[in-house]
């Protein structure tokens, strides 16, 4: 068994599942983020709190950090495999028609996100656990008004902005590709549900992508 962990195809696996875990993961995460648009912060603050105290969630979260870290883990080394074996440059061809430009550049996409996330654990993850972050009181105690934080940095700061949506972006690229890829890892990419998977993929891709670049655009313009 470990030998099957050891090779490409168990290091593919491995990343598929955590890859899979971490889609479902950005699904959830959008959802609450999509309620910074609804009134004046209450229904997200009460959100984000539940998602910080509930009991499954602290669980959850030590798990997703593991799985983050076990999918770049995974990813690097299957890079560097890839490159050791393939020494020699091959004479350069086109390959769009076989292959896109997200697949052909999913190792550059992944490390940009990761750029991208580690800008987003300082602004507002560590803040929240370590940082002096306003309380905000609905009747049933005080409870952090995250709202205020993310959306204060998202008003102040065009900057942050946009590296925002460009992270939105080139994560909605990555997952064009790593959709598909790691059903088809599991086995489940046949003739018929790869054209499936093709679809589904890329309407989750625009969903993630555009669902969290509106967030940020509507207080920058809004500016409120």
């Amino acid at each position: 068994m470990s030998n099957v962990f050891s090779a490409s195809i168990g290091k593919k696996l491995i990343m598929s599942i955590s890859g899979l875990f971490l889609v479902i993961f950005l699904l959830v995460h959008l959802t609450v983020n999509s309620l910074l648009l609804a009134g004046d912060g209450k229904l997200f603050n009460l959100a984000a709190h539940f998602m910080a105290a509930n009991p499954v969630i602290k669980i959850i979260e030590p798990l997703l950090a593991i799985g983050f870290i076990i999918h770049i883990i995974y990813a690097s080394t299957l890079t560097l495999l890839n490159r050791k074996a393939r020494p020699v440059k091959y004479k350069v061809v086109d390959q769009s028609d076989s292959s896109t430009w997200s697949s052909r550049n999913m190792y550059i996409l992944g490390a940009t996100i990761f750029i991208f996330l580690v800008l987003h654990i300082i602004n507002f993850y560590w803040k929240l656990k370590f940082g002096e972050v306003a309380f905000v009181d609905y009747g049933k105690g005080e409870i952090h008004d995250t709202y205020s934080l993310v959306t204060g940095l998202f008003i102040n700061c065009w900057w942050y902005d946009l590296i925002y949506i460009a992270g939105a972006i080139f994560l909605g690229l990555h997952l064009t590709h790593a959709f598909w890829s790691a059903f088809q890892t599991l086995g489940w990419s046949n003739d018929l549900w790869r054209k499936r998977l093709d679809v589904i993929g890329i309407v989750y891709s625009y969903i993630i992508a555009i669902g969290f670049s509106i967030i940020p655009l509507y207080f920058l313009i809004s500016g409120q």
